[in-house]
Parts: structure tokens; C-alpha cells; sequence
């Protein structure tokens, strides 16, 4: 008998974790959501990241990261694979940012790429 053990496709920094579990404590989200990790069409450079929690939906894959139950459509992988999201809270700048080794470019604010 065999397995077949799937490889988270983002990890987060441990800012990210914290500020994660505090905006799902704020916002009193349920049990049946999940953080959604994606891309859409749009933004300055051609693609804009999706992050907030949502419900499962056809066609999403569901990962746990960091104690953090995550859900991404299986097209998305393509874009994300070995991202990394951050949250930063300093006096420049305040929010998730992504390191994304798949992007050839990205815009200024740092929320959309092209590849």
C-alpha cells in the first residue's frame, strides 16, 4: 500500500504565521475555512496574488502549513511553488509580502508579477 504525501507549496515566515493566527482569532473564522493562497489576472505586472480565507472549493488542493489549514486551486501551483510569505510591520511598510522564485518581474507594491 502506498501513499501519496503532498509537498506544501508556500511556506510563511514566522511573522506570517503569527499575524495569520491573530486575523483568524479578530475575525472569529470557522472551522471550515482555510486560508486561500492563489493568483488572478490583473495588477500592474499581469498577475495579483490572492490571500485571505475563503471556503474549499472544486478543484482546490488542501495543505496544512504551520498549523494553518491552506487551500489552493491545482492551476495555481504553477505560479507559487516554493513562495515565501512574509508579514512585515515596520514604519515603512505594513502587510504580506511574497517572495516568489517564479516571478520575472514584479510591480513596486510587491502584490503582482509577471513570468
Amino acid at each position: 500500500m502506498s501513499t501519496a504525501v503532498e509537498i506544501a507549496p508556500v511556506t510563511f515566515t514566522p511573522g506570517a504565521v503569527k499575524e495569520l493566527f491573530k486575523l483568524k482569532d479578530q475575525q472569529e473564522i470557522g472551522d471550515d475555512f482555510g486560508l486561500r493562497i492563489g493568483v488572478e489576472g490583473g495588477g500592474c505586472s499581469g498577475m495579483s496574488y490572492i490571500l485571505g480565507f475563503d471556503q474549499k472549493k472544486e478543484g482546490d488542493q488542501e495543505f496544512w502549513i504551520d498549523g494553518i489549514k491552506v487551500f489552493m486551486h491545482k492551476a495555481h501551483g504553477m505560479y507559487l511553488m516554493g513562495m515565501e510569505i512574509n508579514f512585515q510591520d515596520g514604519l515603512n511598510a505594513r502587510g504580506f509580502t511574497f517572495n516568489n522564485p517564479n516571478a520575472a518581474s514584479t510591480c513596486g507594491c510587491g502584490t503582482s508579477f509577471s513570468v
